[in-house]
């Protein structure tokens, strides 16, 4: 017997609802792949520990970060307005310092392996059109430290723009913060020059422009 206008359309109501339930659970799923490929990865680097040469651990790490990051979105955020005054060449010279110093700091600041677990909590929170991945870093006897990832999509494609420590500290305002005092007294070719010098001494010289 077919069903009546009223008695099907709490079934429909239902499939919808559970319909974008599941999207929903498949989306969040998508976001937190890449923060997890971006921890296993941190983990191998600090299992291998600073036995494995620095510049191993970086080659290792670095497409992962190509992945997961949208370096050149991140970039543009820290310079600010400058960004719109350099040429093309500046900027991909730029880029390239900018990449090697920003996986050279994941490299440096996980070199070592204490028993720590990295969760990335099962809520996903929506910043406008970006999404926020909240992860913790837990180790035996240390203070939890939490990390979130602002998530922008790019042709569909989710990637992280922003790191936020405690869940409120910007990284890339507090380098947007850096790259102002040096552009101020200098350009872009002391912007290149300061990110040189810090990718060597992350690295102890393992690593040159």
């Amino acid at each position: 017997m077919a069903l009546s206008r009223r008695a099907l359309w709490p079934r429909v109501v239902a499939g919808v609802a559970l319909a974008m339930a599941s999207r929903r659970a498949r989306a969040e799923e998508a976001l937190a792949q890449g923060i997890g490929d971006l921890y296993a990865a941190l983990q191998a680097a600090m299992r291998a520990g600073r036995d494995s040469p620095f510049a191993s651990r970086f080659d290792a790490l670095a497409p992962v970060v190509d992945r997961v990051f949208d370096l050149d979105t991140v970039l543009r955020m820290s310079v600010g307005m400058r960004w719109s005054g350099f040429d093309e060449p500046t900027r991909q010279r730029l880029f390239k310092a900018f990449r090697r110093f920003t996986t050279a700091t994941y490299v440096a600041n996980f070199d070592t392996y204490d028993g720590e677990q990295f969760t990335i909590m099962p809520d996903v929170r929506e910043s406008g059109s970006d999404r926020v991945v909240q992860t913790e870093i837990t180790a035996p006897g240390a203070d939890r430290i939490r990390l979130d990832y602002v998530m922008r999509a790019f042709d569909s494609v989710w990637r992280a723009v922003d790191v936020l420590i405690d869940g409120s500290i910007s990284r890339v305002a507090v380098q947007r913060s850096d790259f102002r005092m040096i552009l101020a007294s200098g350009d872009a070719e002391a912007l290149i020059k300061s990110l040189h010098r810090k990718v060597s001494d992350l690295s102890a010289g393992a690593l040159s422009a």
